[in-house]
């Protein structure tokens, strides 16, 4: 607990995770501990209905080279884990709220504001349709998901799931940055959020109603060309990065290695929070995951069968998803689940294993 830390502890503490500003009245308010043993700060879930503990996150902060890299392990398994943080301080009258993709976040605007402010359990990887009855009281919904162009991307996806016509976006920028840096830079948060811009826009615009949405891509190319490949650089040179509303098609004789590379290709994405669903209509879902399994923890695990479990429960973590379908497809069947499953779990990125299989065609003297 706070109270069992002296002063010189508390503030080495606070300055390892970057919250010196966050008052320890916020941290009480929002019942955020730290567990000495475990250098971790402990973000707790309560139930909205009753108050029960319900889980736990923890959160340590990790020195890597120039750069604080945070690692989180929630209670239960991520898969389960539902918090909305900091929804059970707020009163059942309170019309606005603004949603955050960070637990600090969340303190550092209700501190600096005073608003209403929750945080997302995945951050801004996905909103998940069971927290939407916790949101529908809020006639006014705020997104700042963080400071990068992939947190913008995302509270644009959010925002269609929430209803456009209630809820504003924050855009990243030098003098927006995420909250927790905002706070620490001395910003007025309140300004930044009156400064919020509608989600929902009219369908003419002009080009002064573009102008800041261009000076961004401008200003942020490498993130505008989209996420980088963490196992295939060359690849990075190619295709510059993974963008949301593209199409890539792999070409290849049979028994060249395309299921084998697509699925690699994918795990590297998927590692890195974009949320991937897979078709595979040639080989079943449990040999795919079986290979990617065996990419993902680099090493042939049947041959080291005590780790499996280890390595599957990591894996189990990522945001990967399988449709069913084996064979050929009605074509409208297939793609109104993959309809389904972005709006479950905001999908970004759909892999299609083969075309040919999915549409009859395998035995077609092409083979390509």
């Amino acid at each position: 607990l706070w109270e069992l830390l002296d002063e010189e502890e508390t503030n080495k503490t606070k300055a390892m995770f970057g919250i010196s500003l966050v008052t320890n009245a916020t941290l009480k308010r929002f019942g955020v501990r730290y567990l000495r043993t475990a250098k971790s700060l402990v973000f707790p879930w309560f139930s909205p209905r009753d108050a029960s503990l319900k889980g736990l996150k923890l959160m340590r902060a990790e020195k890597k080279e120039d750069a604080t890299v945070y690692v989180e392990e929630t209670l239960p398994r991520l898969d389960s884990y539902r918090n909305l943080f900091g929804l059970p301080p707020i009163g059942r009258r309170d019309t606005e709220l603004v949603l955050t993709g960070w637990e600090l976040d969340a303190m550092a605007l209700h501190q600096a504001a005073g608003v209403a402010s929750v945080a997302l359990p995945r951050g801004a990887t996905c909103l998940p349709p069971a927290l939407l009855p916790y949101l529908e009281q809020f006639k006014r919904i705020t997104l700042w998901l963080g400071e990068d162009l992939r947190s913008w991307e995302a509270a644009k996806l959010f925002a269609r799931k929430l209803n456009l016509k209630r809820c504003s976006l924050v855009r990243p920028g030098d003098l927006q940055p995420r909250p927790l840096d905002a706070l620490n830079q001395g910003l007025n948060l309140t300004k930044i959020l009156r400064a919020a811009l509608p989600a929902s826009h009219k369908s003419i615009v002009s080009f002064r109603q573009l102008r800041e949405e261009v000076f961004g891509e401008l200003v942020n190319t490498e993130q505008v060309a989209g996420i980088k490949w963490a196992r295939f650089p060359e690849l990075n040179k190619l295709l510059k990065g993974h963008r949301r509303g593209e199409l890539t098609v792999f070409t290849g004789p049979t028994g060249s290695g395309k299921t084998t590379f697509i699925s690699e290709y994918a795990l590297d994405l998927c590692m890195q929070g974009v949320c991937t669903l897979w078709g595979s209509f040639e080989i079943s879902n449990i040999r795919l995951a079986k290979i990617m399994l065996t990419q993902f923890a680099a090493q042939r695990l049947e041959e080291q069968l005590e780790l499996y479990d280890e390595w599957a429960d990591r894996f189990e973590d990522l945001p990967l998803y399988f449709m069913t379908f084996r064979g050929q497809q009605n074509i409208k069947t297939v793609i109104d689940t993959m309809q389904h499953a972005v709006y479950m779990y905001d999908i970004t990125h759909v892999v299609v294993d083969n075309l040919q299989f999915m549409m009859g065609h395998e035995h077609l003297s092409s083979d390509r």
